[in-house]
């Protein structure tokens, strides 16, 4: 099992090989994300492929494709774990914690 943040999701999006992993790895690896990483992904990616002159319907539409391999976790499934998160975090980006304590409550990888 990997958590995946939504930085990755949008290298998914922009990138080739980041794209490929979740479909040629689905059967050993589980890739999961927090609901808010893809939210996230989604309000970002748009203006980073307007900036770089190319389509957002269509990075949209990739990461909604890339989505499709993605465990969805919703807060529940990690909220117990914020305060363990946020105590780690504190010298980083606190807005990463519900990463990490995806992580934590999966017991896996980011």
């Amino acid at each position: 099992m990997l958590v995946l943040d939504a930085h990755i999701l949008i290298r998914g999006v922009l990138g080739k090989k980041v794209r490929l992993l979740p479909t040629e790895y689905q059967e050993a690896v589980r890739f999961c994300a927090p609901a808010t990483a893809f939210r996230e992904a989604k309000e970002d990616i748009q203006g980073i492929v307007l900036e770089r002159g190319g389509d957002p319907d269509l990075a949209l539409r990739t990461l909604n494709g890339l989505w499709d391999y993605i465990v969805s976790l919703q807060p529940e499934a990690y909220e117990a774990f914020e305060s363990q998160a946020r105590e780690r975090l504190v010298r980083r980006d606190l807005d990463d914690w519900p990463i990490l304590a995806a992580a934590l409550a999966l017991e896996c990888a980011i």
